[in-house]
């Protein structure tokens, strides 16, 4: 008899977002493992495990990437389960475990959750009028990416809001220790709102295509779904001096016509205060 693999979205908060159908999984399951770099929870490891009241085994980018053909074989002849942050599907990574799956002959049972995609609600802004979501990753010294910049462009031209998700650095290698071997990780790094906006006004200086500038209408969120999210609108001028505190973080740029009155006094709710 084949057993299923679960692939179970938490929510976005901490371990109590889980749903009761979800959790029940969890309780029965031979293996429980948390996917661990796209995204974090508020709760420790430890904390997770006394609630679920199983082991819970973390899955790093490693894990996923190379080495989770033993979980799926696991997953022939026992139930496994593994939890993702936010909803199932939100990021590739859980569609290539999934199609790895099926290609092992391997059943996938999904439990969707609310994911950010679809929590950016809370900015007052209708989800039908978002463009193409855009990831702003961190430049390096010789590194400047632009894509992000020019996605925002091209949905500003089609009138439509831009989310961007802030970039992610968990268990990465420096250039030196990968070329010699070395398994030695940089610390953990979470692109903050702050640091969103500098980048944007530095391609913006660099391409002059008036994308964006300090005037530009923002909308910053941090740790959507926990019970001390915030939501901070105001000009990127403004949100630039706001201390957002600890991750995740995102940002909207909104289409300035695409705002209608119940939007504007949402995002009025939200406006930063001199």
């Amino acid at each position: 008899m084949r057993m299923p693999l679960y692939l179970i979205g938490l929510g976005l908060g901490d371990a109590k977002d889980i749903t009761l159908r979800g959790l029940e999984i969890v309780k029965r399951a031979s293996s429980v493992y948390l996917e661990h770099y796209t995204a974090i929870l508020n709760d420790t490891l430890e904390e997770m495990e006394q609630l679920y009241e199983r082991k819970v085994i973390l899955a790093d980018r490693e894990f996923v990437e190379q080495q989770c053909d033993g979980m799926l074989e696991e997953a022939r002849t026992n139930d496994v389960c593994m939890l993702v942050v936010g909803d199932v599907f939100c990021a590739t990574t859980h569609c290539d475990i999934y199609l790895r799956a099926v290609e092992k002959g391997v059943q996938v049972h999904c439990i969707h959750n609310a994911g950010i995609m679809t929590a950016v609600g809370i900015s007052g802004l209708s989800l039908y009028n978002f463009g193409r979501t855009v990831s702003v990753v961190f430049f390096t010294d010789s590194w400047h990416p632009s894509s992000f910049y020019d996605k925002m462009g091209e949905n500003l031209k089609n009138e439509l809001h831009t989310l961007c998700l802030l970039d992610i650095k968990v268990k990465e290698q420096s250039i030196e220790n990968i070329v010699k071997g070395r398994k030695i990780y940089e610390p953990p790094r979470y692109m903050t709102v702050n640091q969103a906006i500098e980048q944007l006004l530095w391609l913006e200086n660099e391409k002059k295509q008036n994308i964006f500038n300090l005037d530009t209408l923002c909308i910053g969120l941090t740790r959507v779904g926990s019970p001390d999210q915030r939501v901070i609108a105001g000009t990127a001028e403004q949100l630039l001096k706001v201390d957002f505190g600890p991750p995740l973080h995102s940002l909207i740029v909104p289409h300035p016509g695409q705002i209608s009155e119940m939007e504007m006094e949402m995002i009025n709710h939200w406006r930063i205060r001199d």
